[in-house]
């Protein structure tokens, strides 16, 4: 049997507690934008080119399944770092140093536990 070439993720889709705020906050830490509404749903697709979030309103989200977190690799870490301490974000933390990368955690506003990489894949 073939095995499937997978390529990347294609997107993520997530439960939030409140769909403006958490629109605020990927825009303004990643200059995500809106790519498709979808107010029948309570939802917006949002992201840029690689990356795709798919965001649903849901005041009292359902924890499904067992991620713990998800992960972004950043073009400058450095920055994304000043730019969280900017914002307020809390890296509960604090920079994480690995063999071939570094990392800090966040929390977006619905509590999602997101890690910024340095490296792709920690240089896998």
């Amino acid at each position: 049997m073939t095995q499937l070439n997978a390529l990347s993720i294609d997107h993520i889709n997530m439960q939030v507690k409140n769909l403006e705020e958490s629109i605020a906050f990927y825009k303004e830490l990643f200059g995500f934008e809106v790519k498709k509404e979808q107010p029948e749903e309570n939802s917006k697709i949002i992201g840029n080119e690689s990356i795709k979030l798919c965001l649903y309103e849901v005041p009292e989200p359902v924890q499904k399944g067992g991620i713990s977190h998800f992960g972004f690799h950043v073009e400058n870490f450095d920055a994304a770092v000043a730019k969280c301490k900017e914002m307020n974000i809390t890296m509960p933390y604090g920079v994480l140093e690995w063999a071939h990368s570094r990392s800090v955690y966040i929390f977006d506003p619905s509590g999602h536990e997101i890690e910024l990489s340095e490296v792709q894949g920690g240089g896998l």
